[in-house]
């Protein structure tokens, strides 16, 4: 957009400390961008957002707008944004991080996790090691 790069990038999370560690990684990653703007959705959980310096609601408002309208939960999403010396006004940043975070979830492989049943299981302290095991390789299981 007039020069400037965005980068968008999603992940699932399931906790707001994996969706910060997400952030702070895309931030070391993309050390030299200009904005690294983000939100995450975590279901029963908080949802945030930041613009990482752009004008107030034209980043990472837009983001979440998306999500929200999509119905994303136990996601992240950072755009980057690599300025390429042409400002964009309000407007612009706001169209520019909205087909941003579209193009990214729209492009991005997801599928919907269901839970389809549950289980209670009791095992001796040494016999968890084999479950995890089991389980990680059958399953996907929240210890």
């Amino acid at each position: 957009e007039k020069r400037s790069s965005f980068l968008g990038h999603v992940r699932m999370v399931e906790t707001e400390e994996d969706a910060k560690a997400f952030v702070q990684a895309l931030k070391k990653e993309h050390y030299d961008a200009r904005h690294n703007c983000w939100c995450y959705a975590i279901k029963d959980g908080p949802t945030r957002y930041s613009d990482d310096g752009e004008p107030a609601g034209t980043a990472g408002m837009p983001v979440l707008d998306y999500i929200r309208k999509t119905g994303f939960t136990d996601a992240v999403v950072v755009v980057t944004r690599y300025f390429g010396g042409i400002l964009l006004g309000k407007g612009g940043l706001v169209r520019a991080y909205s087909s941003s975070v579209a193009e990214c979830l729209d492009t991005a492989d997801i599928r919907l996790l269901q839970v389809c049943a549950e289980y209670a299981v009791s095992v001796s302290y040494t016999g968890v090691d084999g479950v995890q095991k089991y389980t990680s390789t059958h399953t996907r299981l929240w210890w």
